[in-house]
């Protein structure tokens, strides 16, 4: 038996009573452990003739909650966005955003000073500057040649 092509049969199949008892379901799961889920902070990294500089959103945190090192060449930030557990009584409706634990490393090239790395938060964006090591400059030296 032929069937005739119904291109919008994965439509409707999205809209069915069974996949949206699929979705609710899930969808109340995700919401849920919205507060428990790992997050990844998103980050910009800018290569300038003198540095490289990290940046990552990071807000409603505070600064004691931030970690940043630099160890073998590998920039580490870390920290953790604490959850309100009193969530229920401000009557919220809805909570998508992330918290908990994050960690983000990142591999830098031997061309960066560790000695003069520096960090700064404001406004919720951390930033990370690492400025490089100066280049030696060529020069010459006159030998004195003996006899």
């Amino acid at each position: 038996m032929l069937t005739r092509y119904n291109p919008f049969a994965a439509l409707e199949a999205a809209f069915s009573p069974e996949s949206r008892l699929f979705q609710d379901s899930v969808s109340k799961w995700l919401d849920s452990t919205t507060a428990g889920r790992p997050w990844t902070p998103p980050v910009d990294i800018l290569e300038t003739e003198n540095e490289l500089i990290v940046k990552a959103d990071v807000p409603d945190m505070e600064m004691k909650d931030i970690q940043v090192e630099l160890e073998n060449g590998t920039l580490s930030l870390k920290g953790q966005r604490k959850f309100e557990s009193e969530t229920k009584e401000k009557g919220y409706h809805r909570i998508e955003r992330s918290y908990g634990s994050f960690a983000r490393y990142f591999t830098v090239p031997d061309t960066v000073d560790p000695e003069k790395v520096q960090a700064e938060y404001k406004n919720g964006v951390l930033t990370v500057t690492l400025p490089k090591k100066e280049i030696a400059k060529p020069r010459t030296v006159k030998v004195d040649v003996k006899n």
